[in-house]
C-alpha cells in the first residue's frame, strides 16, 4: 500500500489526506494548522489541548474546543492558576470536555506554573525550538512527517525542566505542527506557505 500524498479536496484542491475526513478538519487544515501562533495565552491553549489530545482523535478535541475555551476561562493563564479545588470539581464533571482527571490536574498545575514566568516568557522558550526552515525539506507524503523530532525531544525536556506536565516529545511536536514551528502540510497542499 502506498502511503498517501496530497489529495483533492471538496473543492478540487490538493489538501494533506488527513483533512478531509469531515468539514471541521478542512477548516482547521486550511485556516489553522500549521499557521504561526504566538502569545502566552494562545500557547498555553494549545499545549493543553494537544495534552488533552494525548490518546484520542484531534478531532474529539476539535469539536470540544468551545466547552474547553468556556470550562477553562478561555485558557487565559492567570484566571486557570487561580482555579481552586470546586473548579477542579466543575471539569470532572463537565461534559463539554474531555473528563480525564490526570489532564485536567496538570493543565491546573501547568498554568500555575505559568503564572510566575515573566510575560512572553512561553512564546520566547516555545520559538526558539522552532527549527530553521531551510533545513527541512517540504514532505511529499504522510510517511515524510515524523512524530518526534529532536526539536520536539528537546523542547519536552525544556517544559518538563521549568515543571511543566503532559509535555512529552510527541505532544511537543504535535505543538510544534499546529502552532507554526514547522510546515508538515504535504508539498504540493494548497495549505502550504500560505502562512
Amino acid at each position: 500500500m502506498t502511503t498517501p500524498a496530497a489529495v483533492p479536496g471538496p473543492d478540487g484542491a490538493l489538501r494533506c489526506p488527513w483533512a478531509l475526513s469531515t468539514a471541521d478538519y478542512v477548516a482547521y487544515h486550511d485556516e489553522e494548522w500549521g499557521r504561526p501562533v504566538h502569545g502566552d495565552d494562545a500557547l498555553f491553549e494549545r499545549l493543553s489541548l494537544e495534552a488533552f489530545q494525548s490518546g484520542l482523535s484531534w478531532i474529539t478535541i476539535l469539536r470540544r474546543r468551545p466547552g474547553f475555551r468556556a470550562a477553562f476561562a478561555g485558557f487565559r493563564i492567570e484566571k486557570v492558576a487561580a482555579f481552586t479545588e470546586t473548579d477542579r470539581d466543575r471539569l470532572l464533571a463537565d461534559p463539554g470536555i474531555i473528563r480525564n482527571r490526570a489532564k485536567i490536574d496538570a493543565t491546573l498545575a501547568n498554568a500555575r506554573v505559568l503564572a510566575d514566568w515573566p510575560t512572553g516568557e512561553l512564546d520566547e522558550l516555545i520559538w526558539s525550538y522552532a527549527p530553521d526552515p531551510a533545513t527541512r525539506p517540504a514532505p511529499k507524503t504522510l510517511a515524510d512527517v515524523p512524530a518526534v523530532t529532536a526539536e520536539s525531544t528537546a523542547l519536552s525536556k525544556a517544559l518538563k525542566k521549568r515543571g511543566l506536565r503532559f509535555v512529552g516529545p510527541t505532544t511537543a511536536y504535535a505543538l510544534m505542527q499546529a502552532c507554526g514551528l514547522v510546515d508538515d502540510h504535504l508539498e504540493t497542499c494548497v495549505a502550504r506557505n500560505a502562512r
